[in-house]
């Protein structure tokens, strides 16, 4: 397993601050936006942006969890009620009307994004919903594209790709993984 660090942290960080600046752009401004990060490391990531966001437009950004594991097509489930489906998510404001931002590491073959958007559709009705991604790899299997994207890296189906974050890994970094 040989690995090849594709983004260091000051790349990563670049890439998040151009996020931030293109979510700024297409939204003229921040009034009605929320960011929901997928668990695990979309959620340190939205963070990241919202302090961005904060710094650059002198506001505070809601920030939610949302675990999507309930809502996967790839595991087998039980037919379980809504409110179990969203036991693990942290979200403490309404998505009513707002603008959510999806905030996940790695976009790959979309199922994530899609059970995300199950997700989100249960709490509320959003104005509109737009995914921020740090890295797409290609290789999708549903119609999904991120509206924010930190970088394009190429893979093959045999490549991984690893994103660590500095809260849980000690480091900030983008692997890709032979």
């Amino acid at each position: 397993m040989m690995g090849k660090i594709i983004l260091d942290k000051m790349a990563m960080q670049r890439a998040l601050t151009r996020i931030t600046y293109e979510i700024v752009e297409k939204n003229k401004g921040v009034e009605d936006l929320v960011l929901i990060g997928i668990k695990t490391r979309g959620i340190f990531l939205a963070n990241r942006i919202a302090n961005r966001l904060q710094q650059l437009e002198n506001v505070t950004i809601p920030v939610g969890e949302l675990d999507i594991t309930n809502y996967r097509d790839d595991i087998e489930h039980d037919s379980m009620s809504s409110d179990v489906k969203m036991s693990n998510n942290k979200i403490d404001f309404s998505i009513e009307g707002k603008r959510v931002i999806l905030v996940d590491d790695v976009l790959y073959t979309g199922r994530t994004v899609r059970a995300a958007l199950s997700a989100v559709m249960d709490l509320g009705r959003p104005k509109s919903i737009n995914l921020a991604v740090l890295v797409d790899r290609g290789h999708r299997e549903l119609p999904i594209r991120a509206d924010f994207v930190g970088k394009n890296i190429p893979s093959s189906q045999k490549e991984k790709i690893k994103v660590y974050v500095s809260e849980i890994d000690d480091k900030d970094a983008v692997e890709l993984i032979k």
